[in-house]
């Protein structure tokens, strides 16, 4: 079954309103047999093409996770690359910036983490936290050692959104691709998933208080992300939006995605070596010690 990502897509220069962006969907499979069937074939076909960009070593993927807590990040990063060599793949968790991130500009630390030719690198989170969380609690910007003058929040977003598309261009123009995920969860889907952490023993070490201060600023989290998505999504480096309430489905989406991304993507294996120099090879081999 294929998949139709399209619909999911944030077209370039289009203004988001997330809440008429479905958080659910009718699920893409009839049952949790079918769903691990799809997902498998999905991961096989993931697993030659992520081979086909190591060997051809021609462009670089980069794939970008964003979600409210709780919003399954984690579980879809593991499930859909389960089938991913690792030698071919890096995965990036972004926290609160450190010192030293903090004397430099926002974006450093994540060209730092940057994926090398014929290499997938996956941020879970990424720089966008700057237009995101910084953006929500505005007196982060203060400790970030700006000069006065940069402060003025009503340039500094807009600002901050377009040094994003020229650094994201930059990269398609240089073999780069870049995917961004938004797994966009209901606030009655998250309450959920965060009352199964405090029940579950083996999940409480995700809980955080932090988590129930954030989800008091729901609504300022959605206009971030509506303002981040419509100002930041481009053909080059597009934005998808994600019905996340089941998990399934979203995996799914996310997988197809990715693939569809791959496909696209001019790539061959290097030429083999001819067949004279085969034999001459071989016969080298058999004379040796």
């Amino acid at each position: 079954m294929k998949i139709v990502t399209k619909k999911f897509k944030a077209q370039d220069g289009e203004t988001i309103a997330l809440r008429k962006c479905p958080t659910s969907i009718e699920p893409l499979y009839s049952s949790k047999e079918q769903y691990q069937e799809l997902l498998n074939e999905q991961v096989q076909q993931l697993s030659a093409l992520q081979g086909l960009l190591y060997a051809s070593n021609r462009y670089s993927v980069l794939l970008i996770f964003q979600a409210m807590d709780a919003g399954g990040k984690d579980g879809a990063i593991k499930h859909v690359m389960s089938g991913i060599n690792p030698q071919g793949c890096q995965v990036f968790s972004f926290k609160r910036p450190s010192t030293e991130e903090l004397q430099h500009d926002f974006l450093w630390r994540g060209i730092c983490r940057l994926p090398q030719r014929g290499q997938i690198g996956i941020f879970n989170r990424s720089y966008y936290e700057e237009v995101l969380i910084v953006r929500v609690h505005p007196e982060m910007l203060r400790g970030q050692g700006l000069p006065d003058e940069l402060l003025d929040e009503k340039t500094i977003w807009r600002d901050r959104y377009r040094s994003i598309q020229e650094m994201e261009g930059h990269l398609h123009r240089n073999g780069t691709r870049i995917i961004k995920f938004f797994l966009h969860i209901s606030k009655e889907e998250q309450k959920k998933r965060l009352l199964e952490r405090l029940d579950n023993p083996e999940k409480n070490w995700k809980f955080s208080h932090d988590d129930i201060e954030e989800r008091n600023l729901w609504k300022q989290y959605q206009e971030a992300y509506e303002k981040c998505i419509s100002a930041t999504s481009s053909k080059q480096a597009p934005w998808y939006i994600i019905p996340a309430d089941d998990k399934k489905s979203a995996r799914l989406i996310i997988s197809q995605v990715i693939l569809d991304t791959l496909k696209e993507l001019k790539m061959h294996y290097p030429e083999a070596v001819r067949g004279e120099d085969l034999l001459e090879i071989r016969k080298q081999l058999a004379e040796s010690e």
